[in-house]
This record gives structure tokens, C-alpha cells and sequence, in this order.
């Protein structure tokens, strides 16, 4: 102890010798020598961080090796940054007014460039603690001395300063608009210096971006000139880095405030096209350029549609990224199909112009695009040179994820673009081909598949049969699977027999990437065509077999691992009669392998949990017993803790891993994530894994439940990962459901129904709040969607409270989304707001009538759930659902609306009377609506009243029949789109006629009522309406029967044609009580009525309608 005291004297001493050593010792490439410093370093800033200040102050003025000055200013910026280290508020005064002094002292001092620019950092972290608290007045004054005095150095430091504190406090710096406007005026058009320029750029953009209001943003209007000239003189002195550290600034405000830029958008955008064209130029300047641009289009949610008014700079952009994919040689490497050589020959500029076109695309849309590319695309086919080919190839495959809608009406055009190029000499172009039709599969389909199989098809298995190039035979068999991904049986299976044996003469080549190509498109054939696959399986099985056996060295494991892919998917295919005897060997080995110490970085792990999963749907409940097998990798791979490192996001020694693919990096506030993209695949693929288990299995999965549960239930809040926050919301109500069984088929050993409400209490509540806290609007829908599924299999388990926190969070899902909607149409208002726009903003609306769907289902759920205790909450929520009913809301909002209320009327009975006085106008006047499902909810409701109405409907009778009579009788009444409404205002006037004779003319409208019948359409109401007739001619009911039984043989029509439809019209009972009524009707009517009424049937109901009576 004394001698660590002696120690840390010695380093605080008045000898600045030992502090220095400790800083050095603190870089130190050592570990242990730098862990022990850190050490040190720590015990002082919690002891005396007053004396620590003044050394580490003391080093940076007195100090002559500069790494320990640059050691200093960093370490000075941590303590100074208000987080966990912060020790301003333990120095002393004195200390505190040396530490200001020391850092504007050293800015005029210090020699070293990086050093000057660490203690501006320094500076501007400090400023931004204590500026607003007006804890250093000197400090703006310093700066505007530096920025008019005459050393560049000092101007440069200064506007560094400005740009971060506009970052930080920016409101700090509002008052002084006008001097820095003047400022940043002189320096941009007069300062020799490159460096000042773009510091003062840099703080020009920087303070543009933190301007609230748009009149101070219009008055930097006139810098812009002042701005891009920063980047043309840069560029005409042949100083490229500074124009490239420009061209990031003005990328950055592309992205921020675009709006900005718009008024000189065309000189603007027409310099960075220069740029982009300049031959003499970097390549890294030039693509700067063309991200501006890009960057510019991008922007859509901050200037909607601005770039669209610019067409002449769309089609120069389109020719530049169009002339950047010629940059490719044809290297020998790539022929020779090893894997890694992939991307032989490809240049920089190959793959930023196949990277910039597919986001072009994405950002401006088909409108804009596609008229460009037809017209600088066939040029480049009809060229000689084959790099000319391949490059059109390519852009087709690029643009169209982003041109989809419009490509698909020009698909004639596009597909004979692609096939032209099958027979090109050359190997890369016919490869670029296939590459672009198994593109287009996906983006284009299933409309491609569907028009065009009978070409496209029979090119692909030629191109398989071109031996020479084991690559382009090999991307044949790839875009076999794109393609039958979206196809359907029908349309796949006429070309099975040569598809199926071309690629089993693939599975045997000596190359790998052939076979591994083979292996995928048989999956994916087996998976598209189903049991039409069973002719071929006693071909194919064998062979994958013998891979899944035989690959067993490290070269071929992903060989292996698309066998065993393979071998699933074809068992799920073709059942398990077929695949049983096989399922046996292939999970021996499986079980082998489980067993065996597989490599982090082993891409098997993955795949077998897929293939397990698949085995399981296709063998049901005869998985079981290998689950104790299956079950504890998959929760070790569920439980896999995210690979996550921290860095700050402008550290000095950052090892540059933006290269490494594994790696993804986000950037939250100062500190850089990197997270290992490969753990969070795995660990996604095991969470979908076990929600197919607990589907597949139902109560078979009971015993895994208490593991599973406490695995899945945090991952709802996994933010790092969409896939794996999805996958635990589906598995939510699988489990319950899994528990639920358990208990009532008597196998969850002993447990009761107090287990299900355990499990329902731990699920629930968690669900609504991991829903309280999700950014995604489509994960939203999924959980509000696994929250009525919870509540449908726990029922009333649930308590008040959590029936109070759903019907809170139902409140915040309907205002966030109605905010949501604001904002849409705020963007609707831009100045260039267009078609194209519009229909990106239709799209996120309909996401957002997934989450009402939603919450309509939930309400429902919760109604049927507790009928009349449910009320009080939905008078809470009437306020928020009032709005729905709205003629400005969407025909899906109103009809949600609807619904609800049809709920509350049929399940509350006389507890809902009391709203038939607000809803029932609604009602009737949604009888006549434009959208159809809105007509038929509203139908539906009328019929819900009048059973339930009683006397409150009473008065509204005759407005209800008359709306219904408009439904019935509609010219398209009985047009698929309008049947379901039909068929429910029959049923609604049966409800009428049958609770309500007394306030009708019935010897009216019971006759109009029969002739609507049979109805055919809504399957559930048709038996209803089926029934109620049944009964009324039991009854002999007058009105019906008619003035001497006329309307008799409608009746016996309509009873023939609901017993020809088999099941669906009516229920067994039902049909069995219609056959007795025909039998009678047979002993009593006149044989010549009988006679009249046989004949009005068609002769195939005639004969089916005997049989059914001598039965």
C-alpha cells in the first residue's frame, strides 16, 4: 500500500517525468503494461481529479514529444465530456479557469495539425457542457478574434470549433447569425487557404443543419455560390483531397436539408455531373460526385419528388453509371469457377456504378427510369464489344427492383433484351444474362413466370448443358431457383422431367459451385412443384444422400449443408409415406453431426436447424422423440448474446473494419456498434425455428415451454435484429396455445389450468409492452396481431389490468398511427410532390390499415371475450374510434369502425341499446357506401339490430329496408366483388321479417325476401338465412306460402339447390329437416303442381334430388 502511495506521489509530484511515463505507458502496445496504467489512471481521477487536470494541462503546454500531447488532449476531452468520467464539477475554480485558459492557449501555441484539431474537439465537448449554463464568456469572443485574424491556423481552429458547437448547442450560436453569416461569406469566396475553406464549409453546413426556422435558413441562401466554389477551385488548383473533403460536407447536407439546395438545384446538380464525367479526375473524387446526386434523389422524405423535375440530369447520371460497368476485364480466374473469384475483374467503378443504379432506381422509381434506360440500353446491345453487352445485362438486373410496376407492363421488351444475349459469344455476357433473369424472377414475378415460362424455362436448361464454362452452368442452375421460387406447380411441372435430369447430371460435376448451384435448384423445384416431385425421388434421393454422407472434409461443408437443405425440402415435398424410411438414416447422420465440434464460422449449424425444423413439419408428431436431440443446441443458438464492441466514433486508433462483411456498425450519439451479423443470423434462424416446432407440435412441444418462454419473451425487445424481434412475437401465442392443449388433453404432467394463466400472465404483459416501445410499423401489426391470438386461448384468464393496458395501448397504437398520417400528408404538400410520390405514400398507408385491422380484431376478440364487462372500456375508447367513421377516413378505417360496433350490438345484446342512438345513423348511411366491405358491414349490423333491437329499432324499420332494398337490388348486385354485401342484406330483411312482422308490409316483402334466394356467397350467413326459411314453412307461415300456396314452388326450388350444393349452404340438420318438408309436400301437393315444380329444375338437380328423397 505505502509503496502505491509513494508511487502516485511521485506521478502528481512537481517532476513531470513520472506523469509522462504514465501517458506513454497508457499507449503502450504491452496489454499488461497498459492495464496496469489504466489502473493507475483510474485511481487518480477518482482520488485527485483536480491534480490529474493540471498535469494532464501541463503536458500539453510543456510537454516536447507531441504523441504524449496528443495522449493528453484526448484523455482531457474524456474527463470533459459530461458522461459517466465527467469531472468538471469536482475541480476547483482555479483549476477550472487554468483548464479554459491552457485550451485557448494551446490552439494559438501548438504546431502539430492532428493535436490542433484534438483540442478543438476538446474545446467544443466543454463548450457544450458549460456554454448554455454561461460558464465561459470568453470563448466566443476568442473565436470570432481567431476567425478575422491573419493566421490560417487560427481561422481554421475556429470554424472547427463553430462546426461542432452548431452539432452540440446550436441554439447557443443563433444570436450571432448576422457576424457569421458575413463571416462565412468573406472566408468561402476570399480565403487562400484550402484547409480554412473547408473548415469553414464545414461549418457552414454544420450551423445550416441546426437553423430551425426556414427564414434563417433562406438568409444562407446566398452562400451556396460561395459554397461550390469551395469545391471548383479546389478542383481546378489540382487539389483533390480538398475537393473530396468538400464533396462529403455537401453530401451531408444532400441527405439533411435538401430543400436547401432547391432553388440552384440545376447549377448545383449540373457541377456534380461535371465532376462525375471529368476523365482526368480520381475516381474516388468522381464518385463523391455521382453520391451527391444519389444522395439528392434519396432524399425523399425531406424534398418528395424534387429530383423528378429534373430529366436531363437523370438521363446524364443513367450514361455516367451506364459507362462506369464497362470498367471490367475479362480475367482468366473467373472462368475457372472457383468460388472466390466471383467477382474477378470487376473494378471500383464497375461496382459503384451497380450499386448506384439499383438506388437510383429504388429512389426515383419506374416512371422516371425506365423511359432512360430504353433509350440508352439497346445502344449498348447492338455494340460490337462485349463489355457493351454485359453492361446493359447488368443495369436491367440493377433497376429493376426499383422500376418493378413499370417493367412489368414492358415485359415483352425486357425478356427478349435478356435472351437475345443466351446465345452471346461471349461466357460473361451469357452469365450477365442468366444473372438478369433470375433477378427479374424475383422482381417481376410471378408475372414474368406466368407469361413468359415457355421461354424462359427451356433457355436455362440449355445454358446448363454449357459444359465449357462451369460458372455460367452453375448461375443457370441458381436462376432455376429464382425462377420457381414464384411459380406454381402448374406451371412448373410439365418441364420437371428435362429440369430434373439436366441438374442431377449437374449434382456429379467436379465442380463444387456447380454442384452447390444443383443442390440449391433441386430444393427449390422439389419446394415449388410439391407432390408432383414424387416421381422423381427414388432418382434424386440417393445422390443427396450420398453427398450429405461423403462431404464431410472443410472444404465442402457448404456443399454438405445444402444437402441436407436439399433432402428436407424435398421430403417436406413429397410427404412422409414417401420420406419416412430415408427421415431415418438422414437424422442419424444429423444426430452425428450435432455431436461433433463444429468451427464458429461453420455454415452447417445454420442449415441443420433449418432442415430439423423441416423434417419436423414433414413428420409431425413422429419427431418427438428426436426433440430431446434437437432441443438444446437450438436454445443455445436462440440465447447467443449479440457480438457486440463499443468504440467512440471518432477514436484515433478506430481499426478500420468498415471493409469486413461480417461486421454491421451502427452509430448511436458518439459511440460507433459494431455487431457480428453472423451470430445475429443464427441466432434469428433458431428463434424461427422454435416457433415452427411450437406450431408443428402443438401440446407435443409442452415439455419445452419453461425453457423456451424465459428465452424468447426478452427477445421481443431485441432491437438489434427485426428478424428475431418477429420471430418471438410469432412464437408468443404458439406457446400458450402449446400449454393450453397440454393441460386439457391431461399430458402436462399434472399441471392445470393455473399453469396456462402463469404462462398468459408472463406472455401478455410483455407483449404490450415490448409493442409500447417498437419503431417497425409491420412488426407493430404482428404483435397487436399475437395479442388477440393470446387473448382468443387464454380467455378470461386475463384480469382487469391487463385488459386496462391493452385498451391503453390500443389508444397509443391509434394515435401514433393517426400522426403518422399527418405527417404523410404534410410530405403530400412539398412543391414537387408527384404521381410517383403519391403512390409511395399509398403504400405506407396501407401499413398502417394492417395495424387498424389489427386493433379491429383485438376489440372484437376482447367483446366476444367479456360481452357486457367490456363496455365500460369501449365507452373510454369511443373517442378515439368516433373519428373512424369519418367520410375523410379510408374505406378499410370505416369499416373497422363498423365492425367493432356489429360486435358490441351482437355480443352486449340489451347492454348495447343504449348506442343505437350514435351508431345506428352511421349504420344506415354505410348501407349505401362506394367500398363494398364497408356495404357489407353495415348490412351485417342492420341484421345484428333488428334481432337484437328490439323495440329501439322499431322506429327504424322502414329507412333500414328501404337502404337494403337499394343493396339487393343493385344492377351488379350479385358481381363477385359486390356478393358478400348482397348476401347479407338478405339475411338482415329475413332478421327483419322474422322480429319485426308487425312494422312491415308483409305480404310484401317476405315474397321479395324468398325470391333473393338461395343466397351462395357468404357461406356462414347462407346457412343461417337456409335455416330460417326451413323453419317459417314449418310453421306454414301464410305470408310465405302465399294466397293459395303460389310461392310453393320457389320454395322447393330454393330447398333443391341448397341440397345439390352438398355442405355448403346449409347444416346437416337443416338439410335433413328440408328433406322431410319435401317428402310431405310430395304426399300433399296436386300432382300437376308437383309436376309444374319438377320441371322448373335442370335435369342434373332433377336426378340428384330423387336420390336424395328414395334415400
Amino acid at each position: 500500500m505505502a509503496a502505491e502511495q509513494a508511487q502516485l506521489a511521485a506521478i502528481l509530484g512537481p517532476d513531470s517525468a513520472p506523469f509522462e511515463t504514465l501517458i506513454s505507458h497508457l499507449m503502450s502496445a504491452s496489454n499488461e503494461q497498459r492495464s496496469q496504467a489504466e489502473s493507475i489512471f483510474n485511481l487518480i481521477k477518482q482520488n485527485d481529479p483536480n491534480s490529474l487536470a493540471l498535469k494532464l494541462a501541463n503536458v500539453l503546454t510543456s510537454s516536447s514529444h507531441q504523441e504524449a500531447r496528443a495522449m493528453s488532449t484526448i484523455l482531457l476531452r474524456k474527463l470533459l465530456t459530461r458522461d459517466d468520467s465527467f469531472i468538471w464539477p469536482k475541480l476547483t475554480e482555479s483549476t477550472q479557469s487554468g483548464i479554459k485558459t491552457v485550451l485557448l492557449t494551446c490552439i494559438q501555441r501548438e504546431e502539430s495539425k492532428s493535436i490542433i484539431k484534438k483540442l478543438c474537439d476538446t474545446v467544443s465537448e466543454l463548450a457544450s457542457s458549460i456554454l448554455p449554463e454561461n460558464q465561459w464568456p470568453e470563448l466566443l469572443p476568442f473565436m470570432f478574434q481567431c476567425v478575422t485574424s491573419d493566421l490560417p491556423k487560427l481561422q481554421e481552429s475556429a470554424f472547427l470549433i463553430f462546426a461542432l458547437l452548431a452539432q452540440y448547442v446550436g441554439e447557443m450560436l443563433v444570436p450571432y447569425i448576422k457576424d457569421l453569416h458575413s463571416v462565412f461569406m468573406q472566408t468561402l469566396n476570399h480565403s487562400p487557404n484550402p484547409d480554412v475553406r473547408i473548415a469553414g464549409l464545414s461549418a457552414v453546413i454544420n450551423f445550416i443543419q441546426c437553423l430551425s426556422s426556414s427564414n434563417d435558413r433562406d438568409r444562407f441562401q446566398d452562400l451556396l455560390p460561395a459554397m461550390m466554389k469551395t469545391l471548383t477551385e479546389a478542383l481546378n488548383s489540382g487539389q483533390e483531397a480538398t475537393a473530396q473533403e468538400a464533396l462529403e460536407l455537401l453530401i451531408e447536407l444532400a441527405g439533411t436539408e435538401p430543400r436547401f439546395l432547391r432553388r440552384q438545384l440545376v447549377d448545383v446538380v449540373g457541377a456534380m455531373l461535371q465532376v462525375a464525367e471529368a476523365e482526368s479526375l480520381e475516381e474516388g473524387t468522381r464518385h463523391l460526385a455521382i453520391e451527391f446526386v444519389i444522395t439528392l434523389a434519396e432524399a425523399r422524405e425531406r424534398a418528395p419528388g424534387m429530383m423528378r423535375k429534373l430529366p436531363q440530369f437523370i438521363s446524364r447520371l443513367f450514361a455516367i453509371l451506364m459507362k462506369m460497368l464497362l470498367d471490367i476485364e475479362d480475367e482468366p480466374v473467373w472462368h475457372s469457377a472457383e468460388v472466390e473469384h466471383e467477382d474477378a475483374g470487376e473494378t471500383s467503378n464497375y461496382s459503384v456504378g451497380q450499386e448506384c443504379l439499383d438506388r437510383l432506381a429504388i429512389a426515383l422509381g419506374g416512371s422516371t427510369i425506365v423511359p432512360v434506360a430504353s433509350e440508352q440500353l439497346p445502344p449498348y446491345l447492338a455494340a460490337p464489344e462485349w463489355q457493351k453487352h454485359h453492361a446493359a445485362l447488368i443495369a436491367l438486373a440493377q433497376i429493376a427492383e426499383g422500376c418493378t410496376k413499370v417493367m412489368i407492363k414492358n415485359l415483352e421488351q425486357v425478356v427478349n433484351m435478356v435472351l437475345s444475349c443466351f446465345q452471346d459469344p461471349h461466357p460473361r455476357v451469357r452469365w450477365a444474362a442468366i444473372n438478369a433473369i433470375g433477378q427479374l424472377s424475383t422482381d417481376l414475378g410471378p408475372d414474368l413466370q406466368v407469361q413468359y415460362h415457355s421461354r424462359v424455362l427451356p433457355a436455362l436448361a440449355s445454358a446448363m448443358d454449357d459444359f465449357q464454362n462451369p460458372r455460367v452452368q452453375a448461375h443457370a442452375a441458381s436462376a432455376v431457383l429464382n425462377f420457381s421460387e414464384n411459380c406454381t406447380p402448374e406451371i412448373l411441372t410439365p418441364y420437371l422431367d428435362g429440369i430434373v435430369s439436366k441438374l442431377l447430371v449437374l449434382l456429379q460435376n467436379g465442380k463444387q459451385m456447380v454442384q452447390e448451384g444443383a443442390l440449391t435448384a433441386l430444393a427449390s423445384v422439389a419446394d415449388s412443384s410439391q407432390e408432383n416431385f414424387q416421381k422423381y425421388y427414388d432418382a434424386v434421393m440417393p445422390y443427396l444422400k450420398t453427398i450429405l454422407v461423403n462431404a464431410n472434409d472443410k472444404s465442402n461443408r457448404m456443399l454438405r449443408a445444402k444437402a441436407m437443405e436439399c433432402i428436407s425440402l424435398v421430403g417436406m415435398a413429397v410427404g412422409k409415406d414417401k420420406f419416412r424410411d430415408d427421415a431415418k438414416q438422414v437424422m442419424e447422420v444429423l444426430m452425428s453431426l450435432q455431436g461433433s465440434q463444429m468451427e464458429t464460422d461453420d455454415p452447417t449449424t445454420s442449415y441443420m436447424l433449418q432442415a430439423w425444423a423441416r423434417l419436423c413439419k414433414c413428420l409431425g408428431q413422429d419427431f418427438l422423440p428426436y426433440m430431446s436431440v434437437v432441443m438444446p443446441p437450438l436454445l443455445q443458438s436462440a440465447q447467443l448474446k449479440p457480438d457486440v464492441t463499443i468504440s467512440s466514433a471518432d477514436s484515433d486508433n478506430e481499426l478500420d473494419e468498415s471493409d469486413d462483411d461480417s461486421m454491421e456498425t451502427i452509430t448511436l450519439g458518439d459511440k460507433r456498434i459494431g455487431i457480428k451479423t453472423s451470430v445475429l443470423e443464427e441466432k434469428a434462424t433458431a428463434c424461427n425455428m422454435l416457433c415452427c416446432y411450437a406450431d408443428e407440435l402443438k401440446e407435443g412441444f409442452y415439455p419445452w415451454i419453461d425453457q423456451v418462454a424465459p428465452t424468447l419473451v426478452p427477445l421481443l425487445k431485441f432491437y438489434f435484429h427485426e428478424e428475431v424481434r418477429k420471430a418471438a412475437v410469432s412464437a408468443m401465442p404458439e406457446l400458450l396455445r402449446s400449454a393450453k392443449l397440454a393441460v386439457e388433453k391431461g399430458i402436462a404432467q399434472g399441471r392445470n389450468e393455473s399453469y396456462v394463466k402463469q404462462l398468459s400472465d408472463y406472455i401478455i404483459p410483455a407483449l404490450i409492452e415490448a409493442l409500447h416501445k417498437e419503431p417497425d410499423t409491420e412488426i407493430c401489426a404482428s404483435m397487436l396481431d399475437a395479442i388477440n391470438e393470446c387473448v382468443q386461448i387464454s380467455g378470461l384468464h386475463l384480469d382487469e389490468g391487463q385488459v386496462r393496458s391493452i385498451v391503453e395501448e390500443i389508444k397509443q397504437v391509434i394515435t401514433a398511427s393517426s400522426s403518422r398520417k399527418r405527417e404523410r400528408a404534410e410530405r403530400a404538400k412539398a412543391e414537387d410532390f408527384d404521381a410517383e410520390e403519391n403512390e409511395l405514400l399509398r403504400e405506407e398507408n396501407e401499413q398502417e390499415e394492417e395495424v387498424f385491422d389489427q386493433v379491429g380484431e383485438i376489440l372484437g376478440t376482447l367483446i366476444k371475450t367479456f360481452k357486457a364487462a367490456f363496455l365500460p372500456f369501449f365507452d373510454e375508447l369511443s373517442s378515439y374510434l368516433m373519428p373512424m367513421w369519418g367520410k375523410d377516413k379510408t374505406a378499410e378505417e370505416r369499416r373497422i369502425a363498423i365492425c367493432i360496433f356489429d360486435d358490441v350490438a351482437e355480443q352486449c345484446r340489451e347492454a348495447a341499446l343504449k348506442y343505437y342512438d350514435t351508431y345506428l345513423p352511421f349504420l344506415l348511411e354505410a348501407c349505401n357506401d362506394e367500398s363494398p366491405d364497408v356495404r357489407q358491414a353495415a348490412v351485417y349490423g342492420l341484421g345484428v339490430c333488428a334481432e337484437y333491437g328490439g323495440s329501439v329499432f322499431k322506429p327504424l324499420v322502414g329507412e333500414a329496408l328501404s337502404r337494403l332494398n337499394v343493396v339487393i337490388r343493385h344492377p351488379n348486385a350479385l358481381q363477385p366483388e359486390n356478393v358478400m354485401a348482397y348476401d347479407n342484406a338478405v339475411s338482415a330483411v329475413g332478421k327483419i321479417c322474422q322480429f319485426h312482422r308487425d312494422s312491415i308490409d308483409s305480404a310484401q316483402v317476405v315474397p321479395a325476401w324468398l325470391n333473393c334466394l338461395p343466397i351462395k356467397g357468404d357461406l356462414i350467413e347462407a346457412k343461417v338465412v337456409h335455416d330460417q326459411l326451413c323453419s317459417m314453412v314449418e310453421r306454414s307461415d301464410r305470408e310465405l306460402l302465399g294466397p293459395d300456396n303460389q310461392y310453393l314452388p320457389k320454395i322447393v326450388l330454393v330447398f333443391a339447390e341448397v341440397l345439390c350444393a352438398g355442405k355448403d349452404l346449409a347444416t346437416e340438420q337443416t338439410a335433413s329437416r328440408m328433406i322431410n318438408l319435401l317428402r310431405q309436400l310430395q304426399q300433399t301437393l296436386p300432382p300437376a303442381t308437383l309436376a309444374s315444380t319438377w320441371s322448373s329444375l335442370q335435369p342434373q338437380q332433377q336426378i340428384a334430388l330423387q336420390s336424395i328423397l328414395s334415400s
